[in-house]
């Protein structure tokens, strides 16, 4: 698994309805796509959720490194680089999956809670706490799924969870879910990556 995400973030005065439409006729694209495991189409709004921003942020769990360079060098990409300019995709390897209790409910927040691995503690400490963290969040109610990776050349864990409610208990930065595409959730390894 690979996790993957960029973010436009847009002025304070951005009309998000705009973003809601583009979803709404464009998100069924991936919904077939090979090697994706899932796309969360998610936003931001300003004073939504505590947001500071308005932003438009997809978070992609992969299957596949050739789904995903299909994906971003294959034409996927380019209506996002031709719309907002080529924005920095972030990329994680994967660590553990989940699927929640409330797996194939309606999708309605995601949380991404990101935090640094601090330095004298042995790895394999991290990784198994990012397990851990994992199954937690899995377990709890209204959650859809949870995901965990890291960044090794920033030393930066994420979990990513995606619930049905809009008061989650994950600690993060809060968006909504506008849309999900999961052609290949069910391919996706549950538990631990390595």
């Amino acid at each position: 698994m690979h996790a993957m995400q960029y973010e436009i973030t847009l002025p304070a005065d951005y009309d998000m309805a705009v973003i809601r439409h583009r979803v709404a006729s464009r998100g069924h694209a991936l919904d077939a796509w090979k090697g994706l495991g899932l796309k969360a189409y998610l936003i931001r709004e300003r004073g939504v959720h505590g947001s500071p921003v308005n932003q438009y942020a997809p978070f992609y769990l992969w299957n596949s490194m050739a789904g995903m360079n299909s994906f971003l060098w294959g034409g996927g990409f380019q209506g996002i680089v031709d719309d907002f300019g080529r924005p920095s995709a972030r990329q994680w390897t994967g660590l553990a999956y989940e699927a929640g209790g409330d797996l194939g409910s309606s999708a309605r927040v995601a949380v991404r809670g990101r935090r640094q691995v601090p330095a004298g503690v042995p790895l394999v400490e991290v990784v198994e706490d990012a397990v851990r963290e994992t199954g937690r969040l899995a377990s709890l109610d209204g959650a859809v799924l949870a995901a965990a990776a890291v960044d090794t050349s920033r030393w930066e864990i994420v979990h990513f969870s995606v619930w049905d409610h809009d008061a989650p208990t994950a600690e993060g930065e809060v968006f909504q879910v506008l849309h999900v595409s999961a052609p290949e959730q069910d391919r996706l390894p549950q538990g631990r990556q390595w």
